[in-house]
């Protein structure tokens, strides 16, 4: 049976399509949902998406072994972002995380957990680790910074620049929410994320996406930290040459009635609807100061000023990731 929040029986909510689906999109207002997260007012219900913990004596050392990020000492307490690789160096999961000194507390995308902790039980072997789901146990909530919701002392938050996630116990989210309300949708959420220039596994990524079409080089891989699977590939491109793609921030044609969905072709404007096809669309959204935006991969060699077709829709490039 699928996944539905409790927080979809709030007056308004719309569900959301996959990969958010089991959440609200909106509750019946997009742009004031935007408005109040950029004041640091109401939380975002990403109760879909998996919590994974990991503990055990040799935790960070284990997950520094395996993880693009450098965790081996992570503070416990200070949040990060991580990525697992294949052998190649593409990407195959994005794991945001925390300690808080006994525990390494994860979520990920909705759909991932199994392959995630098989992969990671994979890899035990004689280290002192326990992996587990607590999917079922607690859900995830997001808090805009600037946020004076107060979150119980024993409850894990994993804080950034840009708001705090929560780990709430699933038995306490809907009192909780009612507290830290109002309740934005997760298209607000991502509205924010696209102009915020945030990539995400699944939306921004492919089959053979590598971290540095991303940018997420610093933030996610540390350059100066030991093996890993997929590290060949990310010190060859680092220190030899640049990635093959680079993620671009569009500015969208505001006259269009319609934004261009996820995977849509991105080609130049000078060439026309059937020109050669240099990249995709990976998330477009309604921003309540910018109008229509969105995020691409394109071409390394797709000229940086260069005006562009989204789809049918015109756009303006922004450099995310340097060509």
């Amino acid at each position: 049976m699928s996944y539905a929040s409790p927080l979809l029986s709030l007056p308004g909510a719309v569900a959301a399509d996959a990969p958010d689906g089991g959440v609200a999109a909106h509750y019946g207002d997009l742009f004031r949902e935007q408005r109040a997260l950029d004041q640091g007012r109401g939380l975002v219900d990403l109760s879909h998406r998996e919590v994974i913990t990991v503990t055990g004596a040799d935790r960070l050392s284990w997950l520094h072994l395996l993880l693009t990020q450098h965790v081996e000492q992570l503070p416990a307490g200070q949040a990060t972002e991580a990525l697992i690789l294949s052998a190649k160096g593409h990407i195959e999961h994005a794991l945001y995380l925390v300690d808080d000194g006994t525990t390494t507390w994860i979520h990920t995308e909705p759909g991932s957990r199994a392959a995630l902790i098989g992969y990671l039980e994979s890899m035990v072997f004689f280290y002192r680790v326990e992996v587990a789901d607590r999917t079922d146990a607690f859900a995830v909530v997001f808090l805009p910074a600037g946020s004076i919701t107060e979150v119980p002392g024993d409850w894990v938050v994993r804080e950034t620049p840009y708001g705090r996630d929560v780990f709430v116990p699933r038995g306490e989210l809907a009192a909780f929410a009612d507290r830290a309300g109002p309740a934005a949708g997760v298209l607000a959420y991502e509205a924010l994320r696209v102009a915020g220039h945030r990539p995400r596994l699944g939306r921004e990524t492919d089959h053979r996406t590598i971290p540095h079409e991303l940018g997420w080089i610093g933030s996610a891989v540390h350059l100066a930290k030991g093996c890993y699977r997929g590290q060949e590939t990310v010190a060859r491109v680092h220190n030899l040459g640049r990635p093959p793609r680079r993620l671009v921030f569009l500015h969208l044609d505001g006259s269009e009635v319609k934004i261009p969905e996820h995977g849509a072709p991105v080609r130049l404007a000078a060439d026309g609807a059937e020109g050669r096809q240099l990249g995709f669309v990976t998330t477009s959204a309604r921003h309540h100061e910018l109008g229509p935006i969105a995020l691409a991969l394109v071409k390394r060699n797709v000229p940086a000023d260069a005006p562009l077709l989204a789809g049918d829709t015109p756009a303006a490039q922004e450099t995310i990731v340097e060509p």
